[in-house]
């Protein structure tokens, strides 16, 4: 069926799915507040803190972030008011288990509670996803990601959060961005722990994909109905040329910072470029027996697609000092497309045909899995010079970006791809890691001092496409 109506010469209606998911994502860490109550033990954040508050831009800590421990009714009646049928939370693993592992925090599970119930009754489903970079600081003092103790505890921690809230959440997801630990806290030192070391970084991202599998083994184990996915953040590794050492070094981006967690999450299965070439580096992980089959037996229901920039590739040109760490930096060199279109508060390029060439590369090559955009979304510093004199940011650089990547993404599904939905990062202005609150990126502005939430323009606009199933552009 072809859902694209045309209206006038240039301009053409984009209809969606009745059943479409539209809604927003957030994070525990970025949302909550209340960082030191509730009786909540502290995570790798409130630590960091603590040692480097230099490192958080303006000092701001998460310790407040956007009140939505005690403003979640407020704010779910908000994004019903705004049309949302889903909304993506995660569940603090230190609020639950302060400690990580062995005691329970009553107060915890019953601020869950209360939240999913709220959501479900404004008619919201909620999606629920358990780890999203926000580490127990006490199993990160036993190694965090790089001990095996902590997948164990993980599991434990999954299979608590299916029994506790499984009989109302039928959307789970194992890992949010499970390569940006990897990347921040073990290669390029943006997250904690700060460490430098491409074999401790292999070893991390071996243990969160393990971590995944056995979390979905436990979902299956529970005979609920719902369905586990996991959410990665797929970024399309498009070469400078079709020369052959261009072409090459984009296969080698794409399978270390794609593939990595793609193939084994998907698939079931590590690709052998990678293999080769983390035995090449003597980076290989420690697998203990049986892993590998239990990683193929526990694939993905439902995968969610995070979806912000594209990464443009060439041929390596330089060599690296010979005492420098391996980087994967040093297979290839990143490349500047002359005339990229930017986001220059982000300094990220906008792409919008990358989230089709995601779709369609998930329906030619990974089972046409079932899929929505998990997230997608524009950073903008300094938003205040936008608002009218309702103090509503008139964001239409927003609406255009949101459109133009819906364009792509309705193409994708009248081919064919198996996509069900769209959110948005994210409903409302949030705390975000080092960078605190530089960047904007919500349907609803936060004035910091009063915790004051105001709509913008664009989440006026969202609310409208959620009504009419589309939207004219």
């Amino acid at each position: 069926m072809n859902q694209t109506e045309v209206t006038t010469a240039k301009e053409q209606k984009y209809t969606f799915p009745a059943d479409f998911w539209w809604g927003t994502a957030a994070s525990a860490t970025q949302t909550e507040g209340a960082a030191f109550e509730g009786g909540k033990g502290p995570n790798i954040w409130d630590h960091w803190y603590e040692q480097e508050p230099n490192r958080f831009f303006d000092g701001v800590n998460a310790t407040v972030a956007s009140d939505f421990y005690y403003r979640y009714e407020e704010d779910i009646a908000l994004m019903k008011e705004l049309g949302h049928n889903s909304f993506r939370i995660s569940i603090s693993w230190s609020r639950l288990f302060p400690e990580g592992q062995g005691e329970m925090n009553p107060t915890a599970i019953d601020f869950y509670n209360r939240v999913i119930d709220e959501l479900i009754a404004a008619d919201i489903e909620p999606f629920v996803n358990l780890y999203h970079f926000d580490m127990p600081l006490a199993l990160q003092n036993i190694g965090g990601w790089e001990s095996r103790a902590v997948v164990t505890a993980y599991t434990e921690y999954a299979k608590t959060c299916f029994s506790l809230f499984g009989d109302r959440v039928s959307k789970w997801f194992t890992h949010n961005e499970p390569i940006v630990p990897v990347e921040g806290g073990y290669l390029y030192d943006f997250h904690y722990p700060n460490v430098v070391d491409f074999k401790r970084a292999v070893q991390v991202a071996y243990h969160s994909i393990l971590s995944s599998a056995l979390a979905i083994q436990a979902y299956k184990e529970t005979e609920q109905t719902g369905e586990i996915g996991i959410i990665l953040n797929l970024t399309p590794s498009y070469p400078r040329s079709q020369n052959a050492g261009d072409v090459k070094a984009a296969q080698v981006a794409d399978v270390l910072f794609n593939r990595s967690f793609l193939d084994p999450s998907v698939l079931g299965t590590f690709p052998a470029e990678l293999v080769d070439l983390l035995e090449q580096q003597g980076a290989l992980p420690e697998v203990v027996q049986g892993d590998l089959e239990l990683i193929a037996k526990n694939t993905v229901d439902l995968l969610g697609i995070n979806y912000y920039q594209p990464r443009r590739i060439k041929v390596k040109e330089h060599l690296p000092h010979p005492d420098a760490p391996f980087m994967p930096e040093h297979l290839f060199d990143y490349y500047e497309m002359p005339g990229r279109k930017m986001n220059p508060y982000r300094g990220w390029e906008i792409y919008e045909k990358g989230i089709y060439d995601i779709l369609t590369n998930l329906r030619e090559n990974y089972g046409n899995i079932k899929c929505f955009v998990s997230e997608n979304g524009m950073g903008v510093e300094g938003e205040e010079r936008y608002r009218d004199e309702d103090g509503s940011v008139q964001d239409d650089y927003r609406i255009d970006f949101i459109a133009s990547h819906l364009q792509w993404m309705h193409r994708a599904l009248e081919e064919g791809s198996n996509v069900k939905g769209y959110h948005l990062w994210t409903f409302m202005d949030n705390w975000s890691w080092s960078n605190a609150y530089k960047n904007r990126y919500g349907f609803v502005g936060l004035d910091l001092a009063t915790q004051k939430r105001t709509v913008k323009k664009s989440g006026h606009w969202f609310k409208q496409l959620i009504e009419e199933q589309g939207f004219t552009k």
